[in-house]
């Protein structure tokens, strides 16, 4: 389905829609965001705004992208910056226009060096940034110097085309300027996201000019931060919700997500920061153990679900949660599994954490699909899963709702579902898929073949002759009897 853009008449909206309360014309791009997707749309952006209508002031932010075309931006500029957040639930719908953007930037349109330029711009304190777990380009926690973009930009530093890239070279020119002190901080869904980002930058730096490296050292900080909002990709059903919202209005930037909104951050600023705890976001010194909780149980369950539930013909994740053996099982996967391998203040309740969770899951409204959750398993599962993992053979307790999913990703590679095809995305998909081809006949060599992947699976796993009969007879129950039946087995 497609839909013919329209300037917003802001004077028609239906009175329910929420606008910026505060100021616009004061905002300056105080806070440049790389990677303007669907989630720093209604995460990022979104407790801007609500920091600005609690206290007004100038921290605008500019958006930046280095892919595709400036079609979207164009179409925000022509609606003055501002967007639809419609946040949706069983109990109704909210819909606001959000209006921190006050500014856009594309490498297509723009160039290059417009974009390094207004990373070193005086007033700019802040370089945020959602680009996936990919995007960071490192591996076994160094920079990967192997990956063919990194290669490119490392041979023409000048004209980065990726976001690493892009901030030293920023950086770099900031430094020549003398603009002083600035924050570099990472929102996406990793562990430990800025002392990663902060490794890829650095490594990145000190290959151009350790002159440079050392500056960063003193004068740029990567505080990491815990995020957690639902926000599916965008379907015509979601489309149809955001033009309905505005009285019959289109908005191609507009986006659709659940109430349920948590950013911890970590509490490292180099040169200032908006006031985002007005918004709602924790302000803590320590991010880990918030974020080992949430990607354990929240992203975790997901996987879980998004794997097996996807092979058992469950389209969303609300479909898996109207399902009693899903929902029990992922309640057990968190409650009896993962909770037990976190280390967390003392006043947070995790079985109340794993309630309010499925809540979200069951939320019909928001159609998260499993296929979309599935993608790039070979880089979710070591943080979701195998730490968890690794603690039970240590202390020699239960995860056999774990080791399913390992054998529900096993057979969700193969992109079969009962004779249907399907893509499998994920940054090593032809590796993958090399695997699928050669081997899926012996279901041994196959599963062997999948526990080698060293950048995956950790030697100590592979080694554990216990870990690896659990995953061939994981792999081999999900392809028996199927991912239905299999997680119904959980409960005997």
């Amino acid at each position: 389905m497609t839909f013919e853009f329209k300037k917003l008449d802001l004077d028609t909206l239906p009175s329910d829609v929420g606008m910026p309360p505060y100021d616009r014309k004061a905002l300056k791009p105080r806070i440049a965001h790389i990677g303007f997707g669907a989630f720093a749309r209604a995460h990022v952006a979104m407790h801007l705004h609500e920091t600005l209508a609690a206290a007004g002031g100038d921290w605008g932010m500019r958006v930046v992208e280095l892919f595709g075309t400036s079609d979207l931006f164009d179409k925000l500029a022509e609606n003055d910056y501002l967007y639809t957040l419609v946040e949706t639930a069983d109990e109704g719908t909210n819909t606001r226009l959000l209006g921190a953007v006050c500014e856009t930037q594309h490498i297509a349109r723009d160039g290059v060096e417009v974009l390094i330029n207004g990373l070193a711009e005086e007033q700019l304190k802040i370089i945020s940034l959602t680009v996936t777990e990919k995007g960071y380009c490192v591996k076994n926690g160094q920079l990967d110097i192997d990956n063919g973009w990194i290669k490119e930009d490392l041979a023409s530093p000048s004209t980065p085309k990726t976001a690493i890239g892009l901030i030293v070279a920023g950086l770099a020119k900031r430094r020549a300027l003398g603009n002083g002190p600035v924050t570099v901080m990472s929102c996406d869904n990793l562990p430990n996201n800025g002392v990663l980002c902060g490794i890829a930058v650095r490594e990145f730096a000190a290959k151009v000019d350790a002159e440079l490296a050392a500056w960063i050292e003193e004068n740029v900080s990567f505080p990491s931060t815990m995020v957690d909002r639902i926000v599916p990709a965008l379907t015509d059903e979601s489309r149809d919700l955001i033009r309905e919202s505005l009285g019959g209005q289109i908005d191609l930037n507009g986006i659709v997500c659940e109430p349920f909104r948590q950013w911890v951050i970590e509490d490292n600023f180099k040169a200032g920061r908006p006031k985002w705890e007005l918004a709602g976001a924790q302000i803590v010194p320590d991010v880990e153990p918030f974020e080992e909780m949430k990607l354990r149980t929240l992203n975790g369950s997901h996987s879980f679900l998004a794997y097996l539930g996807f092979l058992a013909g469950k389209e969303t994740i609300a479909d898996c949660a109207a399902d009693p053996v899903f929902f029990a099982e992922a309640r057990k996967l968190m409650v009896d599994e993962q909770l037990p391998t976190l280390d967390v203040p003392d006043d947070v309740d995790l079985e109340a954490y794993a309630d309010s969770l499925l809540k979200r899951y069951s939320n019909s409204k928001l159609k998260h699909r499993t296929w979309q959750i599935a993608s790039d398993g070979t880089q979710k599962m070591p943080q979701r899963w195998l730490n968890s993992v690794k603690y039970h053979i240590a202390h020699g307790s239960d995860y056999r709702h774990l080791v399913l999913g390992i054998g529900g990703w096993m057979n969700y590679i193969q992109a079969n579902r009962n004779g249907e095809s399907y893509e499998v995305t994920d940054p090593m998909k032809d590796q993958l898929a090399e695997i699928v081809a050669s081997h899926k006949t012996d279901r041994t060599v196959y599963v062997n073949t999948l526990l080698a992947l060293e950048s995956v699976f950790p030697s100590e796993l592979v080694g554990n002759d216990e870990f690896n009969q659990a995953v061939h007879k994981a792999y081999a129950a999900v392809a028996d009897k199927g991912a239905a039946q299999a997680v119904a087995d959980l409960a005997s």
